[in-house]
C-alpha cells in the first residue's frame, strides 16, 4: 500500500488502529514536530496530520505513509 490514506482505512478496516507498532520510530511531521510513534494509526500532536503503517511492517520506518491532516 502506498497511499497513506489506504493504510489507514486498511487498519482501522481490520480493528488495529490502536495496536502498538513493532518498533516506536521517532517521526519528523511536515510541520516541524518531532513525536513516537506508539500506536499504528497516530496524529501529530502539533498539526494533527495522520500518519500510519500496518502493524506487520511496523518495524521499518520507510513503510510508515502520510494521511493528510486529521485522516483518523
Amino acid at each position: 500500500m502506498e497511499d497513506g490514506k489506504a493504510v489507514v482505512d486498511h487498519v482501522k478496516e481490520k480493528g488495529k488502529a490502536g495496536h502498538s507498532p513493532l518498533v516506536e520510530h521517532e517521526i519528523h511531521c511536515e510541520c516541524g514536530e518531532v513525536f513516537n510513534l506508539k500506536t499504528v494509526v497516530i496524529n501529530c500532536p502539533k498539526c494533527e496530520m495522520t500518519y500510519a503503517v500496518t502493524p506487520c511492517s511496523s518495524g521499518d520506518i520507510n513503510n510508515v505513509k502520510c494521511a493528510g491532516i486529521a485522516y483518523t
